[in-house]
C-alpha cells in the first residue's frame, strides 16, 4: 500500500522520522554544529504548546523573567554535585574578541576572559544568586518564576527535536518557607504536565520518581513524564524536581521568618522542551506524515478549492473564502490553499503536515452547498459530505473527537505495550526476544543488583521511573 512517507515505521523507524520532519516542513539541520533551525511551521507548533501552558502558569501565580544565557563558571562551582553532572555537556566561552591573523579571522589569543562563561545548560545557579538578592524575609515567599528560553547541552549525537546542542523550553523555579510547599510545589507541576500532555498533546503518560542515577543533578527528588514512541522506546518529556535546599545553601538563598529567625528556603524546578514536538511525531504521527492533535495544529482547518477551468473558479474560491470566516468567527483556525499546485499535490501536502481536517469544495460542493471533509486521523475511509450550514456547527464537537481519538489511541498503543513481570529473567527474556518493544514494569528490588547492570549494558536500556501508582515497580525501556 502506498504511503507518502517512505520508508515507513516498521521499515526504518529512525529515517521515517526525519522524513516526517522535512514533509511536514517542522525543522531543518543548522550550519551550526547539532543545532536546528525552526522553521515556520514547526515554531508555530511550540507557540501554541508555549501559550497553553503559560495561561496554565499564570492561573497559578508563576511569573515570567528572563536571565542572561552566559552564567560565570564560578556559579557552577558553587554546587559540586550539578556541575559533575552537566559537565561533559557544558559549552564555554572564554574568549572575548575576534582578530584577523594573516589574512585570517580567529579568535584574539590575547583576549581571554579572566573568568569563562557558560552557556545556559539550566539556570539554577543564576537564578538561585538573584533569589538570595530578592529574597529578604517570609514576605517575599514564595517566589514563583518561569522563563521561556534557549539552553545549550553539547550532545555528540544529535537527532532533530529529541536532541540537539539548543533547544528552547521553559524552566519554572520556585523558592518555599516550607519542605512541605517545595514538594507540593514538585507534584503540583508533575501532574499538570501530565495532564497538559493528555488534554493538549494527546500524549498518554507514565509519571514517577527518577531512580538515583537518572536524579537530576542536585536534586534531593526528580520526578518524571515518560511518554511511549511508536517503537516502544521511552521519551522522557518533562520533570519536576524537588531540590531541597540545595541550591538555597549554595548561593546563600536566606529569610527571615515571621518569628525573627533566619532560615533557608525551599526551591524547586521544573521544565520542558521541544522535544515535546519530537515526542508527537515518535507517538502520534503515521506512514502518511505528521498527526497534529487540533489543540496545537497550526491551521486545525485547510480549505481546497478544487478547480477544473476557469468558469466556476471565482465562485469557488468565494465559497473558500466564506467558509474561513464563519470559522474564523468560531476561534478555528483555518486556510484557504488557494495555490495553483494540483489537487493532489495540496492535498498530500496537508496530509504531510497532519492538519486535523481538511475539506474540499469543488463544482458538486457547490450546486449542492456542501462540503466534502476528511479527518486526518482516520484517513480517506473518513471521507463525508456533509452541508456547509451542517459542517459549521459540527466542526467544534469534530475538533474535540479528533483530540479525544489521538490521545485515547496512543493510550491503547501504550497499555498494549507494556509487560508487568515478578522477575529479572523474565525481564531479560522479553528485551531478548526481537519481536518485543515498549515497557517492562518490574520490582525495584530487582534493578538493585549486579545482574540488573548487565542487562543495562546489554540491552541498552534505563531506569525511567518509579510510577506513583506503582510505587514498588519501575519502569525498564529503551529510550531517547
Amino acid at each position: 500500500m502506498k504511503t507518502a512517507i517512505t520508508p515507513t515505521r516498521e521499515e526504518d523507524f529512525a529515517q521515517w522520522y526525519q522524513n516526517v520532519i522535512k514533509e511536514a516542513d517542522l525543522a531543518e539541520h543548522s550550519p551550526t554544529r547539532g543545532c536546528m533551525t525552526l522553521k515556520p511551521y514547526g515554531y508555530a507548533i511550540w507557540e501554541l504548546i508555549q501559550q497553553q501552558f503559560d495561561a496554565e502558569l499564570k492561573k497559578r501565580g508563576i511569573q515570567n523573567a528572563y536571565f542572561p544565557t552566559m552564567i560565570p563558571l564560578s556559579f557552577f562551582q558553587k554546587e559540586a554535585d550539578h556541575i559533575e553532572g552537566f559537565a561533559k555537556e557544558s559549552a564555554v566561552i572564554t574568549h572575548y574578541r575576534l582578530k584577523t591573523i594573516d589574512g585570517k579571522l580567529t579568535v584574539d589569543p590575547e583576549a581571554k576572559l579572566a573568568e569563562p562563561y557558560v552557556l545556559r545548560p539550566t539556570s539554577e545557579t543564576l537564578i538561585g544568586e538573584a533569589m538570595s538578592r530578592w529574597i529578604q524575609s517570609y514576605r517575599d515567599l514564595p517566589m514563583k518564576l518561569n522563563q521561556w528560553a534557549n539552553v545549550f547541552r553539547w550532545e555528540m549525537r544529535t537527532r532533530m527535536f529529541l536532541r540537539t546542542a539548543e533547544f528552547l523550553w521553559q524552566e519554572g523555579h520556585c523558592a518555599f518557607e516550607t519542605p512541605e510547599q517545595a514538594h507540593n510545589n514538585t507534584m503540583e507541576f508533575l501532574h499538570l504536565y501530565q495532564n497538559f500532555g493528555k488534554d493538549i498533546l494527546g500524549l498518554y503518560s507514565f509519571i514517577g520518581e527518577k531512580t538515583p542515577e537518572e536524579r537530576f543533578p542536585g536534586a534531593v527528588h526528580t520526578y518524571g513524564f515518560e511518554t511511549m514512541c511508536q517503537d516502544g522506546k521511552a521519551l522522557q518529556s518533562g520533570t519536576s524536581h524537588d531540590l531541597g535546599q540545595t541550591f538555597s545553601k549554595s548561593f546563600n538563598i536566606k529569610f527571615q521568618t515571621k518569628e525573627g529567625d533566619e532560615a533557608f528556603v525551599h526551591t524547586t524546578s521544573w521544565g520542558f522542551s521541544t522535544r515535546l514536538i519530537g515526542g508527537i511525531i515518535t507517538s502520534l504521527s503515521d506512514d502518511d506524515g505528521l498527526v497534529l492533535p487540533p489543540r496545537i495544529s497550526p491551521y486545525q482547518v485547510v480549505i481546497l478549492p478544487f478547480l477544473r477551468g476557469d468558469d466556476q473558479k471565482d465562485t469557488i474560491l468565494k465559497a473558500c473564502e466564506d467558509l474561513k470566516e464563519k470559522l474564523i468567527a468560531q476561534n478555528i483556525r483555518c486556510l484557504v490553499d488557494d495555490s495553483d499546485a494540483q489537487s493532489s499535490d495540496k492535498m498530500w501536502k496537508w496530509v504531510k503536515k497532519g492538519v486535523p481536517v481538511r475539506v474540499e469544495i469543488g463544482i458538486r460542493e457547490l450546486e449542492n452547498k456542501s462540503v466534502s471533509c476528511v479527518r486526518r486521523d482516520l484517513g480517506k475511509a473518513s471521507k463525508t459530505v456533509l452541508s456547509t450550514t451542517d459542517f459549521v456547527s459540527q466542526l467544534p464537537t469534530l475538533l474535540e473527537t479528533i483530540q479525544k481519538d489521538i490521545y485515547d489511541k496512543h493510550k491503547s498503543f501504550t497499555e498494549t505495550h507494556v509487560e508487568k513481570v515478578k522477575t529479572l529473567k523474565e525481564a531479560e527474556d522479553l528485551f531478548k526476544t526481537d519481536s518485543f518493544m515498549g515497557f517492562v514494569l518490574l520490582p525495584i528490588e530487582e534493578t538493585n543488583t549486579e545482574d540488573f547492570k548487565r542487562l543495562v549494558e546489554t540491552y541498552k536500556i534505563s531506569r525511567r521511573c518509579m510510577p506513583l501508582d506503582m510505587p514498588k515497580h519501575v519502569l525498564i525501556a529503551k529510550s531517547y
